[in-house]
């Protein structure tokens, strides 16, 4: 398995299928021009190789935020289902610890569905805690994926 950083629209895009499985309607289109806003606000993706089959990947960024300083967010985090249970998640997840501490982080966080338990519980064996509730108020259903 390799760990591969992926920083291009073109790279990025050529893993659709991944990002599918947690947006299943996401065309090519709207995950291009999502993209193409995001990347030039520090957005990257880390991702798994076995050979050439991506089995795994996250997206990041980082910034600054006033309650924590310098911070990296995980963002859309997926290990293929066929692969689950095989330490993906934990490669994933100490590569972005590793570029956390690399880009002087005082923390990493993210956001995780309320009724995602699966999710919970493997942030929770990463050292991860909720530390508030992170609220939405939807002003264009259309909007989402």
């Amino acid at each position: 398995m390799k760990l591969q950083v992926l920083t291009t629209v073109d790279e990025i895009l050529s893993q659709i299928e991944m990002i599918k499985f947690l947006y299943p309607n996401m065309t090519k289109e709207r995950y291009e021009s999502f993209l193409s806003d995001m990347i030039p606000k520090n957005y990257k993706q880390v991702a798994v190789f076995s050979e050439d089959k991506c089995i795994g990947l996250t997206g990041f960024w980082f910034g600054t935020k006033l309650w924590t300083g310098k911070y990296l967010e995980i963002d859309n985090f997926i290990v293929h289902p066929d692969y689950r249970k095989n330490g993906i998640g934990k490669l994933l997840t100490n590569f972005i610890d590793e570029k956390a501490k690399e880009l002087n982080c005082t923390c990493v966080v993210l956001d995780a569905f309320t009724g995602n338990f699966d999710a919970h519980r493997f942030y929770y064996n990463q050292g991860y805690v909720p530390r508030g509730f992170h609220f939405i108020k939807t002003i264009d259903e259309k909007g989402y994926s």
